[in-house]
């Protein structure tokens, strides 16, 4: 049985779930997504609260239960309020700024760095220098955060380089000086 599967997810005022076909299609103030519902999972809209079920007990359809139940529900909450990443840039130098549709970036190489960012996904950068990451789809917004840390990675000396914010880094001492 599957706990999270069985949980209904409740639609906030403001946001519509709609289905067409095996399409689940959500729309709200921060954006509009779909998603395709994998094969033996349906999905029933009963008033403000959308069910999930599956067509049999076996295990492919037991793991699918759960993930079409979260991502539903990760894309009501996106619509409704939007998801959130930050990450902090620490190092001297490095720095960050949002221009266009893009982000440049200094981190200590021989060039600016230019990242793209996709449609849907907003950059700000704050005062202190780390970058706030919002969009509408959770998965999305997760990748460009990757993609922006994988640039310059924390080094476990100094701490140097772009980690997320919750993200603590696990510092090792250096070299011992002569005894």
């Amino acid at each position: 049985m599957s706990r999270i599967g069985n949980a209904p997810v409740s639609i906030p005022k403001g946001v519509s779930l709609n289905l067409e076909g095996r399409t689940v299609k959500v729309k709200g103030p921060k954006g509009e997504l779909s998603f395709e519902l994998p094969d033996g999972i349906d999905c029933a809209v009963e008033g403000s609260q959308a069910r999930f079920t599956r067509s049999s007990n076996a295990r492919p359809y037991r793991a699918k239960h759960g993930m079409a139940r979260a991502i539903v529900a990760n894309m009501v909450h996106g619509c409704a309020t939007g998801w959130t990443r930050k990450l902090e840039i620490n190092g001297v130098g490095y720095r960050a700024a949002v221009s266009g549709d893009g982000l440049d970036l200094t981190l200590g190489f021989s060039h600016p760095v230019r990242h793209p960012l996709p449609k849907g996904v907003s950059a700000q950068v704050e005062k202190d220098g780390s970058i706030v990451l919002t969009a509408a789809d959770k998965a999305l917004l997760g990748q460009v955060a990757a993609e922006i840390r994988r640039y310059r990675p924390p080094e476990p000396y100094k701490g140097k380089g772009i980690k997320y914010a919750e993200e603590r880094i696990l510092r090792k001492e250096g070299k011992s000086g002569k005894k």
